[in-house]
């Protein structure tokens, strides 16, 4: 039996980014944002949908750009600071001891202690009555090198990554529950995979300690 609730964001989990805007050596002024995603693959389009009211939408607004920080566990503190005080008031970059780096194409500063960095680059603006939704071309990636393999691969899973559910943040450490595709995988790739799986070497006591 289930209990019908009136029409609302009932969506859950979704992304929680930190979103840089602004400008290096002007105004700058970072963001939490929940509303954001993929909307389109070739070229990477993205986008994050932000109350008018708050400063940071008059910043992207004037720009046309902003940065999308991927933030960790470690920064949940920061990340919710970001999301209740008003960059009007405080500069949240010096008040959280988070570091503002150059990007290469866009003019906003990007967070050096994020793990993985979006430049973007506004396309369209789609007006809603509470929040506009800022549609923009990914047009700069940068990850931490520690998190690549030595393949050059990305490891998501050794960047303790957070979401945000219904009020309360949420890590993502968790053990992966499939892969994309296993549900149609055969079960010659299955073995190969899981036989390569089984060949990384565990991590130490140390290495755990140091992540």
């Amino acid at each position: 039996m289930k209990k019908t609730f009136k029409p609302g964001t009932m969506l859950n989990p979704v992304p929680t980014v930190m979103v840089s805007c602004g400008s290096m050596e002007g105004t700058r002024n970072i963001i939490t944002i929940a509303w954001t995603g993929i909307v389109n693959s070739e070229p990477p389009m993205t986008y994050v949908s932000v109350r008018k009211s708050r400063f940071s939408h008059q910043l992207i607004e004037q720009s046309g750009e902003f940065v999308i920080n991927l933030p960790t566990e470690e920064m949940t503190f920061a990340m919710d600071y970001c999301g209740v005080k008003s960059g009007k008031d405080v500069d949240k970059f010096q008040t959280q001891n988070l570091t503002p780096v150059a990007a290469d194409h866009v003019a906003c500063p990007m967070i050096l202690e994020a793990p993985v960095n979006l430049e973007c680059v506004v396309k369209d603006v789609r007006e809603y009555p509470s929040h506009d939704m800022f549609v923009a071309e990914i047009v700069g990636v940068h990850v931490e090198e520690k998190y690549l393999d030595e393949k050059g691969k990305l490891d998501f899973g050794k960047m303790g990554l957070i979401c945000y559910n219904h009020g309360y943040y949420f890590g993502l450490q968790t053990k992966p529950l499939g892969r994309f595709g296993y549900s149609v995988m055969k079960p010659k790739t299955k073995k190969r995979l899981d036989a390569a799986n089984r060949k990384k070497p565990a991590k130490t006591k140390q290495q755990t300690k140091q992540r």
